[in-house]
């Protein structure tokens, strides 16, 4: 992928409050396949092990999935979301 990532400043925002970071929502971009998400965005999703504990409770898993468009010169993200499992 040459196209740089830029995140929105709502994304940037939710990222530790989520549990997640930049450097893991760029490497889900690039590495994971993209699918059609809402408002004609794009979506892609990525396992992380975690093995730790978020909001009191004990996770193996942690998946991330930022929503993007994919413009002519960049990928814009708009928000990620992270679940955990």
């Amino acid at each position: 992928m040459d196209k740089p990532i830029r995140l929105s400043a709502h994304a940037k925002l939710q990222l530790r409050p989520r549990g997640t970071n930049e450097a893991e929502v760029t490497e889900t971009i690039q590495t994971q396949p993209w699918q059609p998400a809402e408002q004609g965005r794009l979506e892609c999703r990525r396992d992380f092990p975690y093995n730790a504990e978020w909001n009191g409770k004990h996770y193996a898993t942690k998946q991330v999935r930022p929503i993007f468009a994919d413009e002519p010169t960049l990928i814009v993200v708009v928000t990620v979301y992270v679940y955990y499992f």
